[in-house]
């Protein structure tokens, strides 16, 4: 079976290791060190007597990095190339009965040097081996190209097939159109014109249709599925058939928390249903062809895919490119060799629309040499490679986490462009943009995405991008006392790694997805809902399609969640266009509700069932008028103990003992967060000193440290509390303290006030006053409360069913949501902030015993504040490096809060948009809490 024998991890076999720019071996090419693990393989296997083929060959899909093969002793050939096909003639060299294959497999080589991805290292025979018996006759290789031309609707076949002369005659059929048509010999064939197969229905990514066809020749039949489509460049447009194609797309790597590459059919099925269920069209297949399966699924699912080969040096970059096998003649027959494995095994899908020369390589000859062979080989598929700045030998104009300033730049016609002449610049512009990454999901996030659809969408010369990346790296591990975790980089003693960084995924290690999936589904939906008092407009943003496969809905909610159908739109959208719908009279929401619409499918497709939700809006004209201040109670001497009827205080520190009955501590002022891993990267400069209009790419100040270390240093991480006063009334326990960093300044000023003590709806209102000289935005600002585990679920009015920030909320909608305490927030493989719900209007809190009603309330609107329910405080989330060193929760927290900051993508692109930053500033806000 395929394997890495280094998983499972723990069995004496060596270890996996994680690097992302740097090797784990000297950079030294084309040497390697005497320390190099190899694997030796042994396959015994029984050959046939009068076996009748012609030739038989030795295929491997699979091997990283080098290997060297041996049939019956005969040494036969080796290869580097660790995701490329090879095969070796083995005719001369089989036996009828017993015959013995072996195969050494070295983890380091030559090729190492051209395979410095970001993943982790895992040697082995990981993919097929196959032994092919080829009859007399044979068709070594067809290839359909099966073109649409638009304008008439019809389609044009190219049969091109290597072949010996007793293969023929050749007979071509696509039953479904009829089409018939034989080739009597080479000559023949190599003077057919296209053939016209007459009228068809186009392959799209949105409706991917596939026609059956064979090739029969003299020794065998192929069979493929063909897809009738044309990919052309015009100016600064990419068209598909026709039409400009909008990537809202993924990097895909081939991985599985317990195989590593290793492929499984099943899974990789259920990633890609999995993406098609959140409205992703586009797959890059970074950083290299996967395996041939998964290709088919994207014929047949329906994915527009740029097709990478195997190939990245970015090693090199920690010496300024020096010695860089791109630009080096030595190792242009290796460039070669595998842009042609990489072409000649995957040209016949339809879904691939580009071919990509590889990723973080530099420049130089060998690219441009990779470049030139691929034009004159399939001129009908354009070339990418992000690493040519300048357009000086791909197609489009490719960016890796471009700021969307500098988005803004691209699609203009002034400005300087990043290391382009103005000659340069010209030519870039002159060619369809697309981001090959961006919005890197490292951790909880991307932030952000909104800002990039804004500006894509504002310019037909941004052909949108492909999110860094779809499924976290983290291999699935087990501490000494058994506990399952996902590791990372470090977890297996490497000496050289980089940490969690390989945690980069839109869905977890497992396949589970997470909210920035979501958010990312509400970026790229097909169709673009909005909604307003009296009408309803829909704007379709299909490549090809129109809304007819869509049930559009609107409905009226109100507060308590109680929703009635008012509209439903069932006439078409063309693709491109929008429509206002106007909504009846009596749309109009009780006080306190909503307008809620969504876009479902109406029939079940092969990726959704009937009603999955594709698009959906909000809109709440008024979200309630504020909750008035609690009645006062009756009137009762002074207290000095801090017991009253609805809670109890401490009366020396003030702090909250017991509400309503419940024992609800806390009540404290909080500005820390466990910082996520945007927090803790630099990817670009900092919004927070320089602001991105201002600088060049939009990119903020660089260098410039982290969000997380600007926090730490200001010691936000270590708040103390003094008390100035306490004030006790009749029904009423104010606080007034200062709060400050252990050890630093500035500090704030911040007044709780309890009142309505004496009733069964006591309030909190928090007044902050920050001092001067605050230099840097806040985690968040809110109130933290602890409260017993026994209190197991939620349910709230407000933004959800998932989490969401400041610039992560498009994927949350306004409704009624239910929820566990565990299911309110992600455990990514290395603990931090998750779980915030925006937009809350009403909290209820469950235990066996009864249900605690907290609602926003006094001196602000419904609405405009939030929560985090988590089994673990910020400071354990923070002090943690994975989940299995958390502590056992004694307690649960909440945190309610004013306001958050943004999330970003800073890990490896553009810091949180100043609009989205929680600044400093003076702040009230209250809540009422109610026992029910």
């Amino acid at each position: 079976m395929p394997s890495h024998w280094v998983l499972p991890a723990g069995r004496d076999r060596g270890a996996p290791i994680y690097t992302n720019i740097q090797l784990p071996i000297p950079l030294d090419p084309p040497f390697v060190p005497d320390e190099n693990p190899t694997g030796d393989y042994r396959r015994e296997f029984d050959m046939p007597s009068g076996d009748s083929s012609s030739r038989t060959l030795l295929r491997f899909d699979g091997v990283e990095s080098a290997f060297v093969v041996w049939l019956n002793g005969v040494e036969v050939g080796g290869s580097t190339g660790s995701r490329l096909v090879r095969e070796f003639d083995v005719t001369g060299l089989l036996r009828p009965g017993r015959n013995v294959l072996a195969v050494r497999v070295h983890q380091w080589s030559a090729g190492t040097y051209l395979e410095d991805q970001d993943q982790w290292w895992l040697p082995g025979i990981f993919r097929d081996v196959a032994l092919l018996a080829r009859p007399t006759g044979c068709l070594d290789d067809v290839w359909l190209q099966a073109d649409f031309d638009e304008t008439r609707g019809r389609g044009f076949l190219t049969t091109r097939v290597d072949a010996t002369d007793d293969a023929f005659p050749l007979t071509l059929r696509i039953p479904e159109l009829d089409v018939e048509t034989t080739f009597a010999d080479r000559a023949s064939l190599d003077a057919a014109a296209p053939l016209d197969v007459g009228t068809v229905e186009p392959w799209s990514a949105e409706e991917p249709r596939l026609y059956e066809a064979s090739v029969t020749g003299v020794g065998e039949t192929v069979r493929l599925r063909l897809g009738f489509r044309t990919v052309r460049i015009d100016g600064d447009r990419f068209l598909v058939n026709g039409r400009p194609v909008t990537f809202r797309g993924v990097n895909r790597h081939e991985f599985h928390h317990q195989l590593g590459r290793v492929f499984d059919e099943e899974a990789a099925r259920a990633d890609l249903l999995t993406m098609k269920r959140h409205n992703i069209n586009a797959i890059r297949t970074s950083h290299y062809p996967p395996h041939p399966r998964t290709l088919d699924l994207c014929d047949e699912l329906g994915f527009w895919v740029i097709l990478e080969c195997d190939l990245e040096t970015h090693a090199f970059f920690f010496v300024d490119w020096v010695a860089n096998p791109s630009d080096d003649p030595r190792w242009r027959d290796a460039y070669l060799d595998r842009m042609h494995r990489t072409l000649e095994r995957d040209k016949n899908h339809p879904s691939i629309v580009m071919w990509s020369l590889g990723n973080e390589s530099g420049t130089g000859q060998n690219l441009a040499a990779m470049s030139s062979w691929v034009h004159r080989r399939d001129p009908g598929r354009p070339v990418h490679y992000e690493g040519d700045y300048t357009g000086a030998y791909t197609d489009v104009y490719s960016r890796m986490y471009p700021t969307p300033a500098e988005l803004q730049t691209i699609a203009s016609d002034q400005g300087d462009i990043f290391g382009c002449t103005p000659a340069e610049a010209a030519r870039v512009r002159s060619r369809p943009m697309v981001m090959c990454e961006y919005g890197a999901a490292l951790g909880t996030g991307p932030g952000g995405l909104d800002w990039y659809d804004e500006t894509v969408e504002s310019s037909p010369r941004l052909h949108g991008g492909f999110i860094w990346e779809w499924r976290d790296h983290g291999l699935e591990h087990r501490t000494a006392d058994g506990t399952t975790y996902f590791a990372y980089g470090g977890d297996f003693g490497e000496q050289v790694h980089d940490g969690n960084f390989v945690i980069d995924g839109l869905v977890l290690s497992d396949g589970t997805p997470t909210s920035g999936l979501v958010e990312f589904a509400a970026m790229s939906a097909p169709v673009r809902l909005s909604l307003a008092a009296d009408a309803l407009t829909v704007h379709n943003r299909q490549h090809s399609r129109g809304t007819e496969w869509l049930d559009i809905i609107v409905e009226s909610v109100d507060d308590e969640g109680r929703s009635r159908v008012i509209s439903t739109v069932l006439e078409d959208v063309p693709p491109g266009r929008s429509r206002v719908f106007a909504l009846p009279t009596d749309a109009t929401p009780p006080a306190g509700g909503w307008l809620s619409a969504r876009a479902v499918v109406r029939d079940a497709t092969a990726w959704a069932s009937s009603g999955h939700v594709v698009a959906h809006a909000d809109h709440s004209a008024d979200p309630a008028s504020p909750v008035p201040a609690a009645p006062a109670g009756r009137t009762r001497p002074t207290r000095t103990d801090g017991s009253y009827p609805a809670a109890r205080f401490d009366p020396q520190s003030g702090e909250l003992l017991a509400l309503l009955g419940h024992e609800i501590t806390g009540g404290r002022l909080e500005l820390w967060r466990a910082p996520t891993d945007n927090d803790r990267g630099r990817g670009a400069g900092s919004f927070e000193i320089a602001a991105p209009e201002s600088t060049p790419r939009g990119l903020g100040m660089v260098p410039a440290e982290p969000s997380e270390e600007r926090w730490r240093k200001r010691g936000l991480d270590r708040l103390r509390h003094r008390v100035v006063a306490i004030e006790t009334g009749a029904d009423t326990f104010v606080v007034d303290t200062v709060v400050a960093p252990a050890d630093k300044a500035p500090t704030l000023r911040v007044r709780y006030e309890w009142s309505a003590l004496a009733s069964d709806e006591p309030q909190l209102v928090v007044d902050v006053a920050p001092s001067n000289g605050w230099d840097t935005s806040w985690p968040r600002i809110g109130v933290h409360f602890t409260v017993p585990t026994s209190w197991h679920t939620v349910e709230w009015v407000g933004q959800g069913p998932g989490e969401s920030y400041p610039d992560m909320r498009d994927g949350a909608f306004l409704g009624t949501h239910r929820a566990t305490v565990a299911q309110m927030n992600t455990m990514h493989a290395r603990p931090q902030e998750s779980g915030h719900r925006s937009g809350l209007r009403r909290l209820d809190l469950s235990s066996d015993d009864g249900v605690l009603r907290i609602t926003p309330a006094g001196r602000r609107l419904p609405g405009t504040g939030g929560f985090t329910l988590s089994r673990w405080s910020s400071h354990e989330l923070d002090r943690a490096s994975h989940p299995f060193e958390l502590p056992v929760p004694e307690r649960h927290h909440l945190y309610l809060d004013d306001g958050v900051h943004g999330l970003g993508s800073r890990a490896c692109g553009p810091d949180v948009e100043p609009r989205h930053a929680l600044w400093p500033s003076a702040r009230s806000f209250s809540y009422r809490f109610r026992s029910m």
